[in-house]
């Protein structure tokens, strides 16, 4: 009888143990170099009625990237072209000419030169025609 208990008892704690073990490797986070490629929301800005230009600063805590996109909720908008300002001063312009509808996105806008550090992204867009209602389009960055 004693053998039987020593052996759930045995069986508990080790039981236990590797639920403490499963527990503890599945809520421990990755470091950020094990994810090269995450992307992270920047910021974002509520866009006006008609033809209209915005700007999302972005600030160098929030590190370098290698690729940028623009996401748009809430609302359509057709997006002109896009600027992004670098923290070493150059710019870099891209023509979109694409009508981005409520939950879509831009193309992958990958950067030249490896990791750059973003000052600001200007964007042209409007919404006429559109449907009423202000669009929100956030600017994400891919580390």
């Amino acid at each position: 009888m004693r053998t039987i208990i020593a052996h759930t008892r045995a069986a508990f704690f080790g039981l236990l143990a590797l639920i403490g073990f499963f527990t503890l490797a599945c809520t421990t986070p990755y470091p950020a170099a094990s994810h090269p490629h995450r992307w992270e929301k920047l910021g974002q800005r509520t866009v006006n009625y008609h033809l209209d230009r915005d700007e999302i600063p972005v600030t160098l805590r929030d590190g370098r990237f290698t690729a940028l996109k623009l996401v748009v909720r809430k609302a359509p908008v057709h997006l002109h072209r896009v600027v992004v300002h670098f923290g070493n001063g150059e710019h870099m312009e891209i023509s979109v000419r694409k009508r981005i509808p409520a939950g879509g996105q831009t193309r992958v806008i990958d950067l030249p030169g490896g990791k750059r550090v973003i000052r600001k992204v200007v964007f042209w867009y409007d919404t006429k025609g559109l449907p009423r209602g202000k669009a929100v389009v956030e600017l994400w960055g891919r580390h």
